[in-house]
């Protein structure tokens, strides 16, 4: 095929990445699922979001089978970019429902975007939070309390988000995961924890965290910053994991090294499936040096998924899902497909293809010629 720029492209396909016969045993591995739209729905910006609900909920399933968790309703599923709450709440039951037929491992996010736009107090955000919370414990998921534009925007320092978070936490059915969330996510963020300074935050965090150790399973951490991460994470209370939500440096910090290592709760997830769950299942036996090459192998991926601005990532999760045959279409809610350029997509597809995680070269050919025509480049 030709690629933007005229260079040719021929797709190899396939893949070598066995099923494992278990889940990973000597990890925690969490994948942060997308949502498929329906493509004849009025899936506009601004419009409320029409899910298929068949080929979401068969992705969960597909995730499941491959031995890895789901993470619902997180920033991959366009929280805050598409998909609104009525949808949240609904995709959560459902999927928890899914959780219990096929017993796999489900964390759902808590939030405050049914919130109306413009200011709210502090008191509404926390009565947000609590009405979410709610909703995914009767859905049967853990909660992961999830970080909040409302809040950002509400709170006045640190003390603030200590209460509101200790109140969540304090209410939970049982220990939940917290959900540290960058700006190079969502610039809405900016100076979450009640500051700018990122060592004033993590002062905040641990506060927090150490107040309530026997209520918080972990931590998920996307800043993309490595070191900061492992300095993090050899600061946690004893039985608190850290759940590393870094796209960039994942081999390595879920490898860990002789102070301990990160579980994982990654966007990226999504994409790399088969390769992770086989990277896994080698850590699981020993074989450290397949896990690398497998990892390793996968990152120039993820890196230019993630590329700036990085928010726009579950554009190339969900191209990428339609290549490798997952659902039948390139359409989004909140008109989100049009967020990547075809050159960025291009170079998707290729970096995709040489992970071996184009399964049928053939479809994922015919799909990438049409979406490259419709984008005005001649096949």
């Amino acid at each position: 095929m030709t690629l933007p720029g005229g260079r040719r492209h021929r797709l190899r396909g396939g893949t070598s990445f066995e099923v494992p016969p278990d889940p990973p045993r000597s990890r925690i591995a969490f994948a942060a699922a997308h949502v498929v739209a329906d493509p004849a729905a009025e899936n506009l910006p601004g419009a409320p979001a029409v899910l298929d609900w068949d080929a979401t909920l068969a992705f969960r399933r597909h995730l499941w089978r491959l031995g890895l968790g789901v993470a619902e309703a997180m920033d991959t599923a366009q929280r805050g970019m598409g998909l609104d709450y009525p949808a949240v709440r609904e995709l959560i039951r459902r999927s928890a429902e899914q959780a219990r037929a096929v017993r796999g491992r489900i964390v759902a996010g808590v939030a405050t975007d049914q919130l109306p736009p413009g200011p709210v107090t502090l008191a509404q955000v926390a009565d947000a939070y609590r009405e979410q919370l709610e909703d995914v414990q009767a859905a049967g998921a853990t909660p992961v309390i999830m970080c909040s534009r409302q809040l950002a925007a509400a709170a006045t320092g640190p003390d603030d988000y200590l209460a509101v978070y200790a109140d969540l936490v304090e209410r939970a059915d049982g220990p939940v995961l917290l959900h540290w969330l960058g700006p190079q996510f969502d610039p809405a963020l900016g100076g979450y924890w009640g500051s700018s300074d990122v060592d004033s935050q993590a002062h905040t965090v641990l506060t927090l965290i150490k107040e309530h150790a026997d209520r918080i399973d972990g931590i998920k951490l996307s800043l993309l910053d490595a070191a900061f991460e492992i300095a993090l994470r050899r600061r946690l209370p004893a039985g608190v994991r850290m759940y590393t939500g870094d796209d960039f440096h994942y081999p390595e910090l879920i490898a860990g090294d002789e102070h301990g290592y990160s579980d994982a709760l990654l966007g990226v997830f999504a994409v790399i499936a088969p390769a992770a769950a086989a990277a896994l299942s080698a850590l699981d036996s020993g074989d450290t040096d397949r896990y690398r090459s497998i990892m390793d192998g996968t990152v120039p991926l993820a890196r230019r998924l993630f590329w700036p601005p990085t928010q726009y990532y579950k554009t190339g999760v969900v191209f990428l899902s339609w290549l490798a045959g997952h659902q039948d279409h390139f359409v989004m809610v909140g008109g989100l497909q049009s967020a990547r350029s075809a050159a960025h997509c291009a170079r998707l597809l290729e970096l995709a293809d040489a992970a071996g995680l184009l399964p049928d070269a053939e479809l994922a050919a015919a799909r990438a010629r049409a979406y490259f025509t419709v984008a005005g480049v001649p096949q």
